[in-house]
């Protein structure tokens, strides 16, 4: 799962957080000296129970009439959280937004 993490946190610098939750393990990072970061319990809870309920629902609804689920893009007020099945979980992966103008 580290590997994973860190090819996710080479894609941009705007990459705030990763988590992989796969087969009932958690496995997170957070970039070192993010401004208004969550505190580590929040967001282990958010992995192991607000994510994986948040995509159950999703996935139900998209595949009465939808094609499915493939994604779910929420923007919090200090960030975006981009959060995708895999087999066994989730991913999830914390986004800095642009700048307001």
């Amino acid at each position: 799962m580290q590997t994973l993490i860190e090819d996710i946190f080479a894609i941009s610098n705007d990459i705030r957080y990763v988590a992989v939750y796969r087969d009932g393990q958690l496995t997170s990072t957070e970039r070192p000296g993010l401004d208004n970061a969550s505190a580590s319990e929040s967001d282990k809870y958010e992995e192991l129970i607000v994510n994986p309920a948040i995509l159950t629902l999703a996935t139900q609804r998209g595949n009465i009439d939808c094609g499915g689920c493939r994604f779910i893009l929420i923007r919090y007020g200090n960030f975006f959280q981009y959060i995708a099945p895999i087999r066994g979980g989730h991913i999830s992966v914390g986004i800095q937004p642009l700048p307001s103008p």
